[in-house]
């Protein structure tokens, strides 16, 4: 049955306009592409709406490490909270609607969490924006923060696929009562992923065209269970960051942090510690007189991530500087960094280097960037 709503013009007059499908699945999708309010952030999260960033249409989705895309997905946002957001759009019309589009998103969502790496993810944004626009101020606007510190959001999005916080997303102009009751049922179940719905439907009349979304399938007891709250800072120090990590990651983990501590503080280098509101971080910062220079980064969630892209005073401004170091990080078991990484901020996991001889070999490589980039200025 189709729907009908009424719009009241400056003459007073009422114009009925009546519910109509879209011409074309299609077209839906490019709404939502160049339209992402349409996804309803306010009725997802009243107190927070949700704001979006489009990483990508026809996102791929492998189906091993490293693999071509296996399936193809309508659409990938992000949130202000770094959630990334998997979206698939139907017609009403198409009757995959009903059941097998469950089945397709949960193949996408499972192998996405397991195999898109956040530099991929990261990259296609980039493409997205196209040149002149500069992606941190892309961040900071979604995070309506002038201030925030964007590297910690990429953490972030790292650190929600690793831990299966997702949002799925089916979209359609008439969301079928059958779906709504799976979508329902997993929404309730699932924690933290979260299922729902978003019905968009058309209205025209007279020439004019209106835009109706309504948020299906996530009830109240789902939303007290998955509400996420508003970004926040917290000034992590050692003490705090050692006891996150060893409740998440374990006591080896924490072991290789204090070794990176101790050869930081022998080598007179400043630690900056994080401001995360849920993730951990320090950076060992050496500065001489060309300027600071971030050498790796240490998280609570168990990662190191390498600079290369805020390597850039001399002498590794000279990219082959980079390769040197990216060449003999390789040379650990288990390390296999890729050349495209050098201009990007890569991660290894700190149980790559929990035994003796591998995190021996990676100070080693980090003694030979401290020896390219003397005369040191000390903070002891």
């Amino acid at each position: 049955m189709t729907g009908r709503i009424y719009l009241l013009n400056d003459g007073a007059d009422l114009v009925a306009m009546e519910e109509a499908p879209y011409d074309s699945e299609n077209l839906l999708q490019e709404l939502l592409a160049n339209h992402p309010d349409l996804l309803a952030g306010d009725q997802i999260d009243a107190d927070e709406p949700r704001r979006w960033l489009l990483v990508s249409r026809e996102m791929s989705v492998p189906d091993e490490q490293d693999g071509a895309g296996r399936w193809s997905l309508d659409h990938l946002f992000l949130d202000q909270d770094a959630i990334p957001t998997l979206v698939e759009v139907k017609r009403s019309s198409d009757t995959r609607i009903r059941r097998e589009v469950m089945g397709q998103m949960l193949d996408y969502a499972a192998n996405a969490v397991a195999y898109w790496p956040v530099e991929e993810i990261k990259a296609k944004v980039e493409v997205a924006l196209g040149s002149g626009v500069e992606l941190d101020e892309v961040v900071s606007a979604l995070l309506d923060n002038d201030e925030a510190d964007t590297d910690e959001y990429w953490q972030r999005v790292k650190t929600n696929l690793q831990a299966g916080r997702i949002r799925l997303v089916f979209v359609a102009d008439h969301i079928p009562t059958e779906l709504i009751r799976i979508i329902e049922f997993l929404n309730e179940q699932m924690d933290p992923a979260e299922v729902i719905a978003v019905e968009v439907k058309q209205f025209v009349g007279d020439g004019v065209k209106t835009l109706v979304p309504r948020v299906l399938g996530l009830t109240e007891a789902a939303k007290q269970k998955k509400r996420v709250g508003p970004q926040e800072k917290r000034k992590w120090d050692e003490q705090s960051f050692l006891a996150e990590l060893a409740e998440l990651k374990g006591d080896i983990a924490v072991e290789s942090a204090k070794r990176l501590l101790e050869w930081s503080t022998k080598n007179g280098l400043c630690l900056w510690w994080g401001e995360g509101k849920t993730m951990g971080s320090f950076f060992p910062i050496f500065d001489n007189e060309n300027g600071s220079n971030h050498l790796f980064a240490v998280w609570t969630t168990g990662y190191i991530e390498l600079q290369f892209q805020h390597m850039n005073n001399p002498p590794f401004d000279d990219i082959s500087k980079k390769q040197e170091l990216l060449e003999g990080l390789n040379q650990i078991d288990g390390v296999d960094l890729s050349p495209e990484t050098l201009t990007k901020r890569p991660s290894i996991d700190l149980d790559q280097v929990k035994s003796g001889q591998k995190m021996q070999q990676f100070l080693q490589q980090f003694d030979w960037v401290l020896s390219q980039l003397t005369p040191v200025k000390s903070y002891k």
